[in-house]
C-alpha cells in the first residue's frame, strides 16, 4: 500500500508546487506588465532592458524528501507541508512493512520445518518469543515518532486484512516481494474457495466427492503458483502447503523413530510428488487400463522411494510399517542400542508365532494354554536380555521332592500274626521282620503298630540280583487259596 500513499502525496506535493509557481509568475508579469504602460520618458538616457529571461519547472522528486532517518524523514513531510494525517499514514505503514520484514526473515516458525510432523515445541516457544519482542519494538518505535496516541490513527487509517493467509517466512518466502506476496496469497484464497464451493456443490446435489476432480483443482493451483514463484520458491510453497507434502508427513509420523532429516524429506518428496499426482487423477477411475496404470505407477514409486532413501534407510522405512518392528526399536533405543532391534525384532517374531500356535492348539485345556503362554513369554524376556547384553539370573534350585516312602504301618488284629501279614502284602516273613527290628513277632498282640515295608521296582530288583540276601529276600509266591 505504500506506493499508493506516495503517489498520492507526490501529486499533492507537485500541484502545490506548480500553484506556487503559478503565482510568482502572474506577480512577476504583472509587475513588468504596468511598467510597459507608463509613457516613457524621451529625455532620460536609454536603459536596455533585457528580455531573455526563462523560468524553469522543477518537479517534485521524493528522494529529496525521503531519508534513512524517521526523525529527519518526519520534518522533510512537515516541511512540504504534507497533512498530519498523511505523515502518520506513511510513517505507520513504512514501519510495518519493516517489521513485517524482520519477522518473515528472522524469525524460525515451525511451517519452515516442513520435514517435521509434530512442531518443534523449543522452536515454537523461540518463535513466539521473539515475536513479542519485535511486537513491542514496533509500538515502542511508533510511540517515539507519532507520539502514544499513533495507534488510534492506525485504526483509522490503515486498510486490515479480511481473511488470514498463509505464512510466508522463511529465506525464500519471506524475501518475496510483496507484490508476489500478495499475488500468492491471492492464489491461496482462490484455491481454497474454489475447493469449498466444489465441496458445497456436491453435497447439494447428494453426490459424492470426486477426489479426481479435486486433483485437477490442485494443479490448476501449481499452475497459477509457477507463474508467479521461481522452482526454488515453488518447491518451499509446496513442501509446506501442498496436499502431496501433508500426506508425506502423515505418512511418516506413523513410522514412529524413523527421524527423517530435512534432506531425506525432501528427496522423498521430489522422488514422489509428480506420480502422487498422477495417482490422484486416476483416482475415481475403474477400467481395466486405469487400473493396470496405478499398479505400474505404485510399483514405481515404491522404486523411487528406494532410490531416494537408499537400501538400508528404505529397509528400516519398510520395517517400521510392522507393529512388531516399531516395539522392538523403542525397546533397543531405551536400552541405548539401537542395532539390536533387529535382533529383537526376530525374537518378537517367534515368540509371536509360537504364541500364536499355542492359541490355535485345540489339544491344550485352557490352564495348559495358559502355561505354555507364559513359558514362551519368559524365554522371549531371557532372548530379549541375552540380546541386549544383559545377565539373566540364575534360576532357583528346583527343591528336592522328598523320597518316596519306605514302609507303611498295619495295626494288627485279633487274628493276624507274622504269616498272615506275610501273605496279606505278599512278601517274606524277613523282609517284615527287617523294617522292626525292636518288634518280638513272638508277642505280638492285637493294637500292636507293625511296618510293612512298600515294594518298590528297585527293591525288587535288588532281591532278584541278590539272591542270598537274607535281609531283603524276594517274596515268597502267594500260596492258593
Amino acid at each position: 500500500m505504500r506506493w499508493r500513499v506516495i503517489l498520492i502525496v507526490s501529486l499533492l506535493l507537485n500541484l502545490l508546487l506548480a500553484a506556487g509557481w503559478f503565482g510568482a509568475a502572474r506577480q512577476w508579469q504583472s509587475r513588468y506588465s504596468r511598467s510597459a504602460i507608463v509613457p516613457p520618458d524621451t529625455n532620460a538616457p536609454a536603459v536596455l532592458v533585457k528580455t531573455n529571461v526563462f523560468v524553469a519547472k522543477r518537479f517534485f522528486g521524493w528522494s529529496e524528501v525521503e531519508s534513512d532517518d524517521y526523525q529527519t524523514y518526519i520534518t522533510n513531510l512537515r516541511g512540504i507541508g504534507c497533512p498530519e494525517q498523511t505523515i502518520r499514514d506513511i510513517i505507520i505503514a513504512d514501519v510495518n512493512s519493516l517489521y513485517a520484514r524482520r519477522r518473515a526473515t528472522e524469525i524460525v516458525t515451525p511451517e519452515q520445518q516442513w520435514w517435521r510432523t509434530e512442531p518443534d515445541s523449543n522452536v515454537l516457544a523461540v518463535a513466539t518469543a521473539k515475536l513479542r519482542e519485535m511486537e513491542s519494538d514496533r509500538r515502542t518505535l511508533l510511540a517515539e515518532l507519532l507520539g502514544n496516541d499513533w495507534e488510534s490513527g492506525d485504526q483509522v487509517s490503515l486498510p486490515r486484512p479480511t481473511r488470514a493467509g498463509v505464512p510466508l517466512d522463511g529465506a525464500l518466502l519471506g524475501m518475496l516481494p510483496q507484490e508476489s506476496k500478495t499475488a500468492v496469497q491471492d492464489i491461496s484464497n482462490r484455491a481454497a474457495d474454489r475447493a469449498q464451493a466444489y465441496l458445497e456443490a456436491q453435497r447439494a446435489a447428494g453426490k459424492p466427492v470426486d477426489n479426481a476432480e479435486l486433483a485437477r483443482l490442485r494443479q490448476q493451483t501449481r499452475a497459477e503458483l509457477s507463474a508467479v514463484l521461481t522452482p526454488p520458491q515453488l518447491e518451499e510453497y509446496l513442501l509446506r502447503y501442498s496436499e502431496n507434502a501433508t500426506s508425506l508427513r502423515n505418512e511418516l509420523g506413523q513410522l514412529k523413530h524413523f527421524n527423517t532429516t530435512p534432506e531425506e524429506f525432501r528427496q522423498i518428496f521430489r522422488a514422489t510428488d509428480a506420480i502422487d499426482n498422477q495417482l490422484q487423477l486416476l483416482a475415481s477411475a475403474t477400467d481395466a487400463a486405469s487400473v493396470q496404470q496405478r499398479v505400474a505407477l505404485m510399483a514405481q514409486r515404491e522404486n523411487a522411494l528406494r532410490l531416494a532413501l537408499g537400501q538400508e534407510r528404505y529397509t528400516q522405512y519398510r520395517l517400521l510399517h510392522d507393529p512388531v518392528y516399531q516395539d522392538a526399536y523403542a525397546a533397543a533405543q531405551r536400552a541405548g542400542n539401537v542395532q539390536t532391534a533387529g535382533m529383537l525384532y526376530e525374537i518378537n517374531t517367534i515368540a509371536a508365532e509360537e504364541q500364536a500356535r499355542i492359541k490355535a492348539n485345540t489339544n491344550y485345556t485352557a490352564e495348559q494354554r495358559a502355561i505354555e503362554a507364559k513359558r514362551t513369554e519368559l524365554e522371549q524376556l531371557k532372548a530379549t536380555a541375552r540380546a541386549m547384553g544383559q545377565e539373566v539370573p540364575a534360576e532357583p534350585a528346583q527343591p528336592q521332592a522328598p523320597p518316596p516312602p519306605t514302609k507303611t504301618t498295619h495295626v494288627l488284629s485279633g487274628l493276624e500274626d507274622l504269616n498272615v501279614l506275610s501273605r496279606l502284602y505278599n512278601m517274606h516273613p524277613d523282609q517284615i521282620r527287617a523294617v522292626n527290628p525292636d518288634l518280638n513277632f513272638n508277642r505280638l498282640r492285637p493294637g500292636d503298630q507293625i511296618n510293612i515295608p512298600i515294594v518298590t521296582p528297585q527293591l525288587i530288583e535288588a532281591g532278584r540280583n541278590n539272591p542270598g540276601n537274607t535281609t531283603l529276600p524276594p517274596p515268597p509266591p502267594v500260596p492258593r487259596s
